[in-house]
């Protein structure tokens, strides 16, 4: 039935109405939009405009959905699939934003055989098969040079989601050698798990040291947002991530960099005023 999926897929973007407005501000908003090629940002928009009309994106603790909300999500969502096609997030529908940090609930058996409630604040959390769940002040953080997103770590967890519980091993693409995915990533994981465990700074988060699952996620927050912190301290992840999401943040950011015309002191100056 891809033929039924790709037809009604041209009607939907035939007939989509999207605010221009905020189409081009969320674009400017994040670096790794900004560093697309036309054609790329065309394709993004596209699959942004297909992704709100396949998931439900609801508020949630009393948020009240903007037209930006949508497209923030969205935006970020499909810069990991950009050159994957949508069908990367199937079987999963909904994602939930809470204005800020939310409470979840886990249960937990120790060591007696007790189960245990407990409740604790999360930013984000992606269930397998269920909702995207998001906090939409920290999506806001997102894109201030840390290597922190939100959105897109927890995207990154559906991604990784495919083939079952997030474990930090997608499913590879054909032309793709899981030898050499394993070996980089549990290489890179537990050297980083070491510098963490060091007291060691780190431009990757430390939170990627919770396990392979949360690497992966981490990893790919920071391929995005700040991919030379990735393919300077883990060169051989950073490949496989070229390999896996078929793109190449870092050389974007160059290749945008040295097309981006020169800004006189003046111009600069008067910019900033504005």
């Amino acid at each position: 039935m891809g033929w039924f999926t790709d037809w009604r897929r041209a009607r939907v973007l035939k007939n989509a109405v999207l605010d221009e407005s905020v189409w081009r501000a969320t674009v400017a908003r994040y670096a790794f939009a900004r560093a697309l090629t036309d054609a790329e940002q065309a394709r993004l928009r596209e699959l942004s405009i297909l992704f709100l009309h396949e998931k439900a994106i609801q508020g949630e603790g009393g948020l009240v959905l903007r037209e930006e909300i949508h497209v923030s999500i969205a935006l970020q969502a499909c810069i990991l699939i950009l050159n994957l096609g949508l069908d990367y997030y199937r079987g999963w529908t909904e994602v939930l934003v809470y204005p800020d940090v939310f409470l979840t609930q886990h249960e937990f058996m120790d060591r007696n055989g007790v189960v245990h409630q407990m409740r604790e604040p999360a930013t984000g959390e992606s269930w397998l098969q269920g909702p995207v769940i998001l906090s939409w002040a920290d999506i806001e953080w997102a894109d201030h040079g840390t290597g922190y997103n939100v959105a897109i770590h927890e995207f990154a967890h559906k991604l990784d989601m495919i083939n079952g519980a997030a474990n930090g091993f997608p499913p590879l693409h054909g032309d793709m050698n899981r030898e050499a995915w394993a070996r980089a990533f549990g290489a890179a994981y537990e050297n980083f798990c070491r510098r963490v465990e060091g007291h060691e700074e780190t431009l990757i988060d430390p939170y990627a040291a919770e396990d392979p699952g949360e690497f992966f996620a981490v990893v790919s927050e920071a391929f995005f947002e700040i991919p030379d912190a990735v393919r300077v301290s883990y060169p051989e992840v950073y490949r496989q991530l070229v390999l896996f999401y078929r793109q190449d943040p870092g050389l974007r950011l160059e290749n945008a960099s040295a097309v981006r015309p020169s800004v006189s002191r003046r111009t600069a100056k008067t910019a900033g005023q504005d």
